[in-house]
Order: structure tokens, then sequence, then C-alpha cells
């Protein structure tokens, strides 16, 4: 029996997760440095696709789809990803005012820094849960507007969250912070019940310099 394969596509006619290599073909045969993978289980696939492709690009797990000629090319395009800001996105951040503390998120356009939505300050927060919010509410933004831009982060956290559908703060409900908890609860209902074919992308900070949606308060 052939074990059956789940498809990532990155970088293609529409980025996303197939379950047939027919359906994956077609987003990526022709276009112009192609980034996908096949993995095993669809979790797995999951989890490779709302986080760094160019890991999972060159990591051992899965297994690659390519020809010979589109892995080269897929290389160099891993290669010069950390180099290059895709302007075509949004990208969002979080401040908080203490641990926990005055907690509130925002979404900018990379392109000019134009700011697309903003939250708080909500009392009694963290800083990852504002992440967190923040990169669910640019993905039901984009899937309103039928936009599959990417997103970029640099929580690291919060980009698991989001692939584990789940905010995992160790942080305890209070009368003060349950606002937030209600957010929190909407986050990861929306999670559970909607797909989304948007990258998200580690904000590269040591190499581009700050996140355009960044508070300015470090």
């Amino acid at each position: 029996m052939v074990q059956k394969k789940f498809y990532v596509v990155w970088k293609g006619v529409k980025p996303g997760i197939y379950s047939s290599w027919d359906d994956c073909k077609a987003q990526v045969l022709g276009f112009d440095n192609a980034l996908y993978k096949s993995f095993t289980t669809r979790e797995e696939a999951e989890k490779a696709f709302c986080g760094n492709p160019w890991k999972s690009l060159n990591s051992q797990q899965g297994k690659k789809v390519i020809s010979a000629t589109a892995i080269q090319s897929a290389v160099t395009s891993t290669a010069n990803v950390t180099t290059k800001i895709l302007p075509d996105s949004i990208a969002v951040d979080a401040a908080c005012s203490g641990n926990p503390g005055l907690m509130e998120y925002r979404g900018v356009f990379v392109a000019d820094g134009a700011e697309i939505f903003h939250l708080g300050p909500m009392e009694d927060g963290t800083n990852n849960i504002g992440e967190f919010l923040a990169i669910v509410h640019a993905l039901a933004l984009l899937k309103k507007k039928n936009s599959n831009i990417p997103i970029y982060s640099d929580s690291v956290n919060a980009m698991k969250w989001i692939a584990n559908k789940k905010c995992k703060t160790k942080l305890e409900q209070t009368l003060a912070n349950k606002p937030i908890f209600e957010l929190i609860e909407r986050a990861e209902n929306w999670l559970q019940n909607n797909s989304y074919s948007n990258p998200i992308l580690k904000w590269e900070t040591k190499l581009w310099g700050e996140n355009p949606a960044d508070f300015g308060r470090k």
C-alpha cells in the first residue's frame, strides 16, 4: 500500500497544504523558485507550513519532491531568504509594560509601515500572548480579504503556539485580564475551525533591524 503524503507549498501559485502530488504540482510547475516538500503526516505538514520553510527544506524530515534543477533553485532561494524582505506582507508585534503588565499588539504593512490594526493596551497580559493574538488577528483579517500574503513575527514562541493551535501561556487568569483570556479563547477557536495559506515567517531582527510593527520602547 502506497503511503499517503501531504505536500507543503511555501512558494507557488497558491501556498498551502495539498493532499495529492497533482494538486501540489499545479501550484509549482513553471513557478520560478517554487518551494515545496512532502511530509508523511498532516501534523508534520501543518507545523512545517506555519514555521520557517528554510529549516524544513534543509532538514531530513519528509522527502523533497523537486527535480535536480529545482533543488538548486530552492537552495539558492533558501540562501537568499534571510537577506531579502518580502515587502508585500504584514508584520506583527506586541509590547508589554511589565510581565504581566499592560499589553498591546498591532500589525503593519511591511511595504510602507502603515498600521492596519492595533489592540490595547489591556491589563495583566504578556508579550508572548500579544504576539500570538497579533498573528491570529492578521490571519483572520487576511482570510476575509482572500489574501495569502506572508505574515512576519519575531516571536518563536508565538509561532509555535500557532502551529499547535494553542496559546500555551502559564499566565493565570484574573478579573483584570479576563478580556485577554476571552480573546485567547476566540483565537484558539478560530485556529481550530479555519485553514489558511499564509506563510508565517520569522522576522530576522539581527539581519534586518527591528520589526516594522515594533513599538519602539526598548
